[in-house]
């Protein structure tokens, strides 16, 4: 089953992440297109995943952080998950 692409901010924080990133980072304009793409293959994503059974990590958020992987050289997923 297919999880939602949902962030959960407020769990850890009173701030949101978005005020971590300067405005003009260009990480913004990057997940700005990422979105627009994700979203594209959402219906994509939907026909992959079976309809019952446990919710997944929602594939938007795994292309995100690939993204951030290679964007920083992060040589692992056991360092990127350090790193986020």
């Amino acid at each position: 089953m297919r999880g939602a692409d949902v962030t959960q901010e407020s769990l850890f924080t009173v701030a949101k992440l978005a005020d971590f990133v300067p405005a003009s980072h260009p990480l913004r304009s990057i997940r700005a297109l990422a979105d627009e793409a994700l979203g594209r293959m959402s219906g994509l994503f939907s026909t992959l995943y079976a309809d019952t059974g446990r919710a997944s990590i929602a594939p938007e958020k795994l292309m995100r952080a690939q993204l951030l992987q290679l964007f920083y050289s992060i040589r692992s997923e056991r360092m990127l998950m350090e790193q986020l």
